[in-house]
């Protein structure tokens, strides 16, 4: 490849390149796949949310992570664990004294600000490709000063996570007592990730282990901060996995609520 080069006095020689890069690849393609992935997810997300039914089976027990916990006057009978404290208006989520920590964790979860970053905001959007904004003020301003409050939303999100795990033990019901079905496992499987992600999490590896100074005093943390550490390079991965599995956690419990097919049971 040849091109012109300029040679001002006293400078080094510098390519003139017109193009904005020399890449020829399909740099373009994973913005595109992440745009395309994320906002599919939030559409789905808000129609759930506000659809305001088909989040509980009586039978079993089943509710959807969508709608935990349920603390609305709106609340269909048996589905509010911890009361119904909050008007039934229909622009105020059924589950709203969780979603929103939880839309908070995962917008200044440290993966997800590099995918929207990237995607949405082209901020870059590739290596070696220009950035699409004129200046570059990096997260010190007003609203991106707010993503130093991560830690404190891995907080809330690790307590929603341990109400999520009670949710899916209470739903080893039957009308007979103890009952186990496909729609337990979608939803042990459903917490098993969401408990991967929420401790693969920077912060949490960080409190684990972070300003330790000598690991051989603190094994214990060691151990812990280890397998922390193990998932982290995987949290990634894990971010878009418990995508999946909330999705399908709550469009398996609408399916078995608005009677589209029956639960498929192993025990009662």
């Amino acid at each position: 490849m040849t091109s012109t080069a300029t040679r001002p006095r006293g400078a080094r020689a510098r390519a003139a390149i017109a193009a904005k890069t020399l890449r020829t690849d399909r740099w373009w393609l994973a913005p595109l796949i992440t745009v395309v992935g994320l906002s599919a997810w939030v559409i789905y997300a808000t129609v759930r949310v506000f659809m305001h039914k088909w989040y509980w089976v009586e039978q079993y027990h089943y509710l959807t992570p969508f709608y935990s916990p349920c603390v609305t006057e709106r609340c269909v009978e048996g589905s509010s664990h911890f009361g119904s404290f909050l008007p039934g208006w229909w622009i105020i989520p059924d589950a709203a004294l969780t979603l929103p920590f939880l839309l908070l964790f995962r917008l200044t979860c440290y993966y997800y600000r590099k995918a929207y970053y990237r995607s949405f905001w082209l901020s870059p959007p590739a290596c070696a490709v220009p950035d699409g904004h004129q200046t570059y003020s990096g997260e010190t301003r007003f609203p991106l000063l707010g993503q130093n409050l991560h830690r404190y939303f891995f907080y809330a999100a690790a307590i929603i996570s341990l109400i999520n795990t009670w949710d899916a033990v209470l739903a080893f019901h039957s009308p007979e007592g103890f009952g186990f079905g496909l729609g337990n496992i979608i939803l042990l499987l459903n917490v098993v990730m969401l408990w991967a992600y929420t401790i693969s999490c920077h912060s949490c590896r960080h409190i684990i282990g972070g300003r330790l100074k000598h690991f051989s005093k603190h094994p214990v943390r060691y151990k812990a901060w280890t397998g922390v550490s193990w998932l982290n390079v995987r949290h990634m991965q894990l971010a878009w996995i418990t995508l999946g599995t909330l999705a399908l956690t709550d469009f398996y419990v609408m399916a078995i609520a608005a009677n589209w097919f029956p639960d498929l049971r192993f025990i009662n």
